[in-house]
């Protein structure tokens, strides 16, 4: 599936819906089944400024939505020195809220779509999806509609655990400078977008 055809295919909704449909799916999830995840025994990756997480609410937004969330993933989808990072039960929590919102075939469509962008790390079981996938995976930015991790006192505990900024897309969209956060991976000069945009 490609993702131009999703976008073509969905009605925008209101970014309410989609926090609704979180909240309720974070309620429901069933504590049994999480204690029997598989926990990873691998150590963290190190960090990179050059990795980002959307959270869930984000991920379901860029799709339905569009607005701030499409305007901070977009330049990190057209970059393909960056990367997206996302554990499984990320992704189930974005799947299940597009499909309360929108349809199945939408949200398995969109999985599959993801699927081929994002870098998969393994996450503990219990811990929050985003900022698991974050500490796990090396990422750097996390991208959250939540105010309680946005917040700056989240910001404060975190950075006692690992460097990890939890940043609005809106605000993250701001501040995404790809030209400079090249020269951390290469001594060449920028080249610019290697990626044709998603719609």
């Amino acid at each position: 599936m490609e993702w131009t055809g999703l976008f073509d295919r969905t009605e925008a909704v209101e970014l309410a819906e989609i926090q609704r449909a979180l909240a309720t799916d974070r309620a429901e999830a069933n504590p049994e089944a999480t204690a029997d995840a598989t926990d990873d025994p691998t150590e963290p990756r190190d960090p990179e400024p050059t990795r980002v997480v959307a959270d869930a609410d984000v991920l379901a937004a860029d799709l339905l939505v569009g607005g701030d969330a499409s305007d901070a993933l977009e330049p990190v989808w057209q970059h393909s020195w960056t990367t997206l990072v996302a554990s499984d039960e990320l992704l189930a929590a974005a799947e299940a809220v597009i499909e309360t919102v929108a349809d199945n075939e939408t949200a398995s469509d969109w999985r599959a779509a993801i699927e081929s962008w994002r870098e998969p790390v393994v996450q503990p079981p219990g811990d929050h999806p985003a900022l698991a996938s974050a500490y796990r995976g090396g990422a750097m930015h996390v991208l959250s509609f939540d105010e309680e991790l946005t917040g700056s006192g989240a910001a404060a505990a975190l950075n006692q655990r690992f460097p990890v900024s939890v940043r609005s897309p809106a605000a993250f969209a701001r501040l995404f400078d790809p030209e400079s956060l090249y020269g951390t991976v290469s001594d060449d000069p920028y080249p610019g977008p290697d990626r044709e945009p998603r719609e």
